[in-house]
């Protein structure tokens, strides 16, 4: 299911028009004919007096390749709140600095978040896994999951602290924001710029997933370089919604997290009463099986730099803040190769997380869909005993890795958990059983 379907919202609202498509495009949308002024951003007096207002993801100066930032024309300004008041709920969301626990060296896996046994929605349902950097210091991520039974009603939400990369595992998500309607199932992905307010309604009884807030620079296309101008993540294949809006006058929770912490207001309006806007900001979804798969037709398993989606990079040229990686199904072919992912120590910290499928350098259950792992920089990882041991015995002939997708959240930091994450009885203690049974290699004598 994806905008490209017109969708029964419910309610006092447009229809959801087909969206815009193309990574990064400048692009402009009106639900009502005429509302988008021409020629102006600001002009003295606005179509239907509608309110314009300036969303800027970047700064004013930043250069015009990085500026973010959009016009949006509403029905109310987005300043008409009252002040906000601390939010008791969603105990266990964190944000940087995370210095809940000791980072750990240990490898650590967990199972998969349970179906809450009480009514959750998206807000109230994220818990995090941990993350890195300072939100004060717009540097790092946070890493959350969410498990939810409910859709949000009457309330809205949005992150101050930076963008939200969300990939759903189990449940479509039908995604309400200022600036138009996203609605993804697993195998897609919506990011939600900072600042942009939305609403998560669940397609079905049940939705999980993954979350990577990230604090820096905004996701982007990874450069190319030698691959040339088309492959991986092809821009075309990224959608953008039209404008769509609420005009609803009925009691509205907003909630947003600043500085780590959820705050609250009410409103007596749905704040997602945006009639048009132009811009380059913007939410946006993805189909992960459109993912163009480069791979070696020779030998060797390529760096899993080659399977990037997206990027956030930092002021250090090739070391990401945050990378989003996917292993998609692919051909194998390479010669005389150890096929699956080798054994790796790395500088890079990597959170890992598995839609579907078994991932194809872990054979046995305990990585199971909707679950989650963590190897910190220099932990030594990569295939289990059973992966192995079949990987070195197979005959090279081309086989199809099929029905699976797994994905990877990499930063440059070291990515500490949250007090949750290391005590929940979802943690696997014998994790590093996976890594026993490996025989001694034996010289020749």
């Amino acid at each position: 299911m994806t905008v490209l379907e017109r969708l029964n919202l419910g309610g006092d609202q447009t229809a959801v028009r087909p969206p815009h498509t193309g990574f990064g495009g400048y692009f402009e949308s009106e639900a009502v004919a005429g509302s988008l002024p021409i020629g102006r951003n600001s002009p003295q007096k606005t179509p239907f007096g509608l309110y314009a207002e300036q969303l800027s993801g970047t700064a004013f100066t930043a250069p015009r390749a990085d500026n973010r930032r959009s016009w949006l024309y509403r029905l109310q300004p987005s300043a008409a709140h009252r002040p906000f008041q601390p939010y008791a709920n969603a105990p266990l969301l964190r944000s940087g600095p995370f210095d809940e626990v000791p980072p750990t060296p240990n490898r650590l896996r967990w199972d998969p978040l349970p179906a809450p046994a009480e009514p959750v929605d998206f807000v109230d349902g994220l818990i995090s896994y941990g993350g890195n950097g300072d939100v004060a210091a717009q540097a790092g991520i946070g890493i959350h999951a969410y498990a939810a039974t409910r859709s949000m009603k009457d309330r809205v939400f949005f992150s101050a602290d930076g963008e939200m990369l969300i990939v759903p595992q189990q449940g479509g998500l039908v995604i309400r924001t200022e600036l138009g309607v996203l609605a993804i199932e697993p195998l897609q992905i919506a990011v939600i710029p900072r600042g942009v307010r939305f609403a998560v309604r669940l397609s079905g009884a049940f939705a999980r997933g993954y979350v990577c807030e990230n604090y820096g620079a905004p996701f982007r296309l990874p450069e190319l370089g030698p691959i040339g101008a088309n492959g991986l993540a092809n821009p075309r294949d990224f959608v953008i919604p039209q404008a769509w809006f609420e005009d609803r006058a009925v009691s509205t929770e907003l909630v947003q997290k600043f500085q780590g912490r959820l705050w609250t207001t009410s409103l007596d309006h749905s704040p997602l009463d945006v009639v048009a806007w132009h811009g380059n900001l913007a939410p946006y979804a993805y189909d992960l099986r459109r993912f163009n798969v480069i791979n070696t037709v020779s030998y060797d398993h390529p760096d899993p730099s080659i399977f990037t989606v997206l990027t956030s990079p930092s002021e250090q040229p090739g070391v990401a803040n945050c990378d989003f990686v996917i292993f998609p199904p692919r051909w194998m072919v390479a010669e005389d190769t150890f096929r699956p992912p080798w054994f790796h120590r790395n500088v890079m910290s990597e959170f890992m997380g598995l839609i579907h499928g078994v991932y194809d350098a872990k054979e046995g259950d305990g990585f199971a869909p909707g679950g989650a792992s963590l190897h910190n920089p220099m932990s030594g990882h990569g295939p289990d005993a059973a992966a192995y041991r079949n990987a070195v015995a197979a005959e090279l002939k081309p086989h199809r890795i099929k029905d699976t997708m797994a994905f990877m959240f990499e930063s440059r930091w070291v990515i500490r958990p949250t007090l949750w994450a290391v005590q929940t009885p979802l943690a696997q203690s014998d994790y590093d059983a996976v890594w026993q049974g490996f025989p001694k290699a034996e010289l020749p004598r």
